[in-house]
């Protein structure tokens, strides 16, 4: 399997509304996490730190460039690998034990890091049988109704639970962004982790459902407008037969 340099792990993208798309193309996409980086006048906030096989804070410089909330949206590997590179980092109640001292199982780093998530692996000491989340204890704990405030920019935390039980999305209503996390984005959605739950699945799915939401950026996969979103829960659903 080929070796990428890290500076050339990551990759950025502007998708407006001062917003920052950050993944690692050479992990396969249903396993590749993404990055949302936000701008605000104050601080900056970025939603999930990807697999932390490569420093995100070196080789990214966008995210050192100021003051950052570094929030989970949940604590599945793939979304913390790089938290314990922030200093201010806040998840929801739930999951801060997860973040705090994280393992391969409570993490779902077993059974899926092997090297067959990778098309190219880092050119970094790394090996996917000891790969391990590093703990990065919450310097902020999250509740529902939650704020983060960028000075001119304000979002809502609100508590998803269902894919895992700390699970949240981040709400901006003055422009209508859904910061999604895992509870919903487009593409196959996972409902059966050790510490998923179908009820709670279906109240977060309902409650998201009611928001004038204009665009979703989620977990995995790409952006997607609200009136996808509408079509995403309305189908999801009716395969439960709601």
């Amino acid at each position: 399997m080929s070796r990428i340099p890290p500076k050339d792990w990551y990759r950025l993208r502007h998708v407006g509304d001062g917003l920052t798309w950050i993944d690692e193309p050479h992990i396969q996409e249903f396993y590749r996490c993404n990055i949302w980086h936000v701008r605000g006048r104050d601080r900056d906030m970025m939603v999930d730190s990807g697999m932390g096989v490569v420093s995100l804070r070196e080789w990214v410089p966008l995210v050192s460039e100021r003051p950052l909330d570094a929030v989970a949206s949940h604590t599945h590997f793939d979304h913390i690998g790089c938290h314990h590179e922030f200093p201010d980092r806040l998840c929801h109640r739930c999951e801060a034990e997860i973040l705090a001292r994280p393992t391969r199982a409570n993490t779902l780093a077993d059974p899926y890091v092997t090297d067959e998530i990778f098309d190219a692996l880092p050119d970094v000491p790394y090996s996917s049988t000891r790969y391990a989340v590093k703990g990065a204890p919450a310097t902020r704990i999250l509740e529902d109704g939650d704020a983060i405030d960028l000075g001119d920019r304000r979002f809502e935390v609100i508590h998803t639970p269902g894919h895992s039980p700390g699970g949240i999305a981040l709400w901006e209503a003055a422009t209508g962004i859904l910061i999604a996390g895992d509870i919903v984005y487009d593409g196959p959605l996972i409902e059966d982790t050790y510490h998923a739950d179908a009820a709670d699945y279906i109240r977060s799915m309902q409650r998201l459902a009611r928001l004038p939401v204009r665009i979703v950026h989620g977990g995995h996969f790409p952006s997607f407008s609200g009136q996808r979103l509408t079509e995403i829960i309305t189908g999801w659903l009716r395969e439960k037969g709601l």
